[in-house]
Order: structure tokens, then C-alpha cells, then sequence
């Protein structure tokens, strides 16, 4: 299967601004691609990519004072297979994780588990542990939060959805990773592209998705508490602890979004 994907966004800087961008599509991708993924911009701007402490591929600017357009569009290829879900894997010990995802099971910007840890053992300690547990967690968080467009907060954190009960992907994603991590399961965050691929239309504003990986059996699995089912198509972008470490954009200064178009479609065979 063969996937058309990328975006147009605009920033409207008062002044000269640096800027961290997180646009590109995740390196392990790349071998998928079939034409070239690369940044452009509207005016002379330099980049310098560089590739974060997560491994994500990002690139540093300055945007120049004014509107600056930064833009992408490719096709990459697909296996068209739905997300496998580790249906068996089990869950680590503690003592016997990798180093490099203990941080996975730590507190971070919008995963407050200090304020979840509670709830999160009393509604789920007898659950099994592994997958039945990550799947209790996903299907908890997918009834438990209402998906709203237009109630979309920036700084709301997992405790506060909970509380809210409302919010868009990101905020079921913030949820469910946390209470994995109180339940000593490590999950990062990820975003990336998802069209309505194998689903009917969303009638929602195109725009980048938000979901989760868990560590079991030795391995990162693609989960989903926005959907709680296996979805076709997506094209990872970057991972991390929560939506700090894959903010699209992370401006040092004032930079307001002026325009924001995103596209994911399968292209039909001739």
C-alpha cells in the first residue's frame, strides 16, 4: 500500500526566533520512503538536523520576523496490515528492564503518576499482568474520556484529563501511559501521522495523532487508547516521555501558529 502524506504550517514570528522542529518522520521509517521526506520553508532559512537523546530525527532554525511556511509532502510505502498487538507478551520485572526504559516508568511534564498511582492500583492490581493489563488500561481510558476537536488544552496534564473526562488524542494517550507507568509498565508517547485508512471518515480536521508504545517481552508494541483497536497506516514520527519531547515546534520566543493543513490518504491503485 502506498501512502501520501504531509503538511503545510505557518508561524508568525515578531522577531528573529530560534526554533527546535520535530517534523520529520522517525528514521526508522525511512527505508519505507518512496520519494525523498525533507523540510521546506517559504523564505532562506538554514537548517541544522540533528537527532535528540530520544532518536528522533529534528532540526534547529532561526525563523526571520514575519510568516514563515514550513512544508513537507511525500509517499511512503505500507505494509497495509493492521497494528500487531502483543496479545501474550509479558510483563518485566523491574529488576530485569533495560537501563535505557526505566525512564518510561518515571513521572514526567503531563504524566503526573504521583496523582494516579493510587486509583491506578486499586482499579487495577487484579488485573494480569502483561497484556491483559496494558488491554484493562486502553479500554478504562477509551470509555473513561470523551474525544472533543474542540476542547484541545496544550497544558492539560493525564491527572487533569481524568478529571476533565474530555480532551483529544493526546490527552488519551497521557492517560493510559501513565497508568501503565504506575502499574510498572514502561510506555513512551508518539505522534505521527494517521488518515482514515480502513475506517470510515473521522468528519474531524485532518491533523498529526497521538499514541503510545508499552514495553513487554522484550519489545515496544503500538497501542492505542484513542481507538482501542488496531489501525493501518500510521508513520511514526517521533517518541518520547509525553508530548514535551515531540512537540512539532519549541519556539524561544513569541510564535503564534498561523496556518496548520495536514494530509494522509492512501493512494488508490490505477
Amino acid at each position: 500500500m502506498k501512502i501520501r502524506a504531509g503538511f503545510q504550517i505557518g508561524y508568525q514570528c515578531e522577531r528573529d526566533t530560534a526554533m527546535l522542529l520535530v517534523l520529520n518522520i522517525h528514521p526508522s521509517r525511512r527505508p519505507d520512503l518512496l520519494t525523498e521526506q525533507v523540510l521546506s520553508f517559504d523564505r532562506p532559512i538554514e537548517a541544522r538536523d540533528y537527532i535528540d537523546g530520544f532518536g528522533n530525527a529534528c532540526s534547529r532554525i532561526t525563523a526571520p520576523a514575519g510568516l514563515t511556511t514550513i512544508s513537507t509532502q511525500f509517499e511512503i510505502y505500507d505494509n497495509g496490515q493492521p497494528d500487531v498487538l502483543p496479545e501474550g507478551a509479558f510483563q518485566h520485572d523491574i529488576r530485569d528492564l533495560p537501563n535505557d526504559v526505566l525512564v518510561f516508568l518515571l513521572g514526567s511534564r503531563y504524566c503526573d503518576t504521583d496523582r494516579l498511582a493510587d486509583f491506578a492500583w486499586a482499579t487495577f492490581s487484579d488485573t494480569p499482568l502483561g497484556w491483559p493489563r496494558v488491554q484493562a488500561i486502553l479500554t478504562f481510558v477509551h470509555n473513561h474520556i470523551k474525544f472533543d476537536y474542540m476542547k484541545a488544552d496544550s497544558t492539560r496534564s493525564a491527572h487533569d484529563g481524568f478529571i476533565a473526562r474530555t480532551g483529544v488524542c493526546r490527552d488519551f494517550a497521557h492517560l493510559a501511559i501513565t497508568l501503565c507507568r504506575c502499574m510498572n509498565i514502561p510506555a513512551r508517547y508518539c505522534t505521527g501521522y494517521l488518515g482514515d485508512i480502513g475506517v470510515p471518515p473521522d468528519g474531524n480536521p485532518m491533523d498529526f495523532s497521538a499514541w503510545m508504545q508499552v514495553y513487554l517481552g522484550g519489545h515496544w508494541h503500538t497501542v492505542d487508547a484513542r481507538h482501542n483497536r488496531a489501525r493501518i497506516g500510521r508513520i511514526l514520527m517521533a517518541t518520547g516521555r509525553d508530548a514535551t519531547d515531540v512537540a512539532l515546534s519549541t519556539a524561544f520566543g513569541p510564535a503564534l501558529l498561523a496556518r496548520f493543513e495536514v494530509v494522509t490518504d492512501e493512494i488508490q491503485a490505477a
